[in-house]
């Protein structure tokens, strides 16, 4: 019997794993406790959340989160230790990069159990980005390295790791996994009257929203490019405030709506004409249902999208915005296979279960 602790704590990670407990839940000999921090409380993971996803409920809730960086990551390696000495794991499994993500990562290895690292490699190379910090860290402690893309691989060779004592899986992206099981179960967003071709955006990135220079830039772009396609963008109320304060308003022809369920985005997504957005993760969902993005950054951690003209970086810049938008052909090649085609979480198990170190 393997015996996994999931270490999880906000609801795009309980998404991601969702794919991969799916795979556990197929071998008898797989046993998987899953632990939420509770790092980023929301009110929508309620038990219709789980089942509707058909995610696993959590087995343990720490309660943690609403601190700094340094008191919510030291509270989380306590009850996570916990946690670890109450179920002697034969693996703690940790997603991407949040505070969470290293706080599972540290409590394992001081009890010397094994780490595994799915979304290891990514690197913005942006250390003032938390996220940055956390994932490098976490990539040097573990055991296994579940690398999405070669080009993951490429930034862990670059570091030395073939001089760690730690394994490296070119496992695809869980993502994708997602992705095809989501589209049979996506809903249209209740009482929303959209026209035949739109575009959907999200803000929510602090270097956009907490600029007044950069918000109010891609508010005029987003603006102008209503005037052609109209545009729905699901709002955190964080930004939303942030948008109150701009002395410029969104304009009539933009749908502004009430964050959603994944279900619906993946709606969104699936029917949308283009993406313009900050989020890593909605970059790649535009890939997976074969849609051009526009990325209101100035890097990505996804650079094989750029690489292979799926995806334009243009940060917060007026005129790049709109002269993307406006004037750029985006490559349609999308059966090329950049994430692993959907059997990411096969190869994680796969690997977990023959794992010989």
């Amino acid at each position: 019997m393997t015996k996994v602790v999931t270490i999880l704590g906000a609801r795009p990670q309980f998404i991601k794993a969702g794919s991969v407990s799916r795979e556990f839940a197929k071998y008898d000999n797989f046993k998987e406790i899953i632990v939420h921090t509770w790092q980023h409380y929301d009110a929508n993971m309620s038990d219709v959340f789980f089942d509707e996803m058909k995610i696993p409920k959590p087995d343990y809730f720490l309660g943690i989160g609403g601190k700094s960086h340094g008191a919510m990551t030291g509270q989380m390696i306590e009850k996570i230790e916990e946690v670890l000495l109450n179920e002697k794991p034969d693996w703690v499994l940790v997603y991407g990069d949040t505070n969470s993500t290293f706080a599972g990562a540290i409590a394992a290895s001081k009890l010397h159990i094994k780490v595994a690292h799915i979304e290891a490699g990514l690197r913005s190379f942006n250390m003032k980005m938390p996220e940055e910090v956390n994932r490098i860290l976490t990539d040097r402690i573990s055991s296994i390295l579940f690398c999405p893309t070669q080009t993951a691989i490429d930034n862990l060779q670059s570091e030395g790791v073939d001089k760690w004592n730690t394994q490296v899986e070119l496992s695809g992206d869980v993502m994708q996994d997602g992705a095809i099981f989501y589209r049979e179960l996506a809903e249209k967003p209740p009482g929303l009257t959209l026209d035949s071709k739109f575009i959907l955006s999200t803000i929510q990135r602090a270097e956009n929203t907490d600029s007044e220079k950069r918000l109010t830039a891609i508010v005029e772009s987003l603006n102008e490019i209503a005037e052609q396609v109209s545009i729905v963008l699901p709002l955190h109320p964080r930004t939303k405030i942030k948008l109150e304060a701009l002395p410029i308003k969104l304009s009539s022809r933009i749908k502004l709506i009430d964050p959603l369920g994944y279900l619906n985005m993946v709606w969104l997504i699936d029917n949308c004409k283009l993406v313009m957005t900050d989020s890593g993760g909605l970059q790649k969902e535009a890939f997976f249902f074969h849609k051009p993005c526009i990325t209101l950054r100035e890097e990505t951690e996804w650079v094989e999208l750029v690489e292979h003209n799926f995806n334009v970086l243009v940060g917060a810049d007026k005129t790049r915005i709109i002269t993307t938008f406006a004037e750029h052909t985006f490559s349609n090649d999308f059966n090329i296979d950049l994430y692993g085609n959907g059997f990411a979480s096969n190869n994680i198990a796969t690997a977990l279960i023959n794992y010989e170190k």
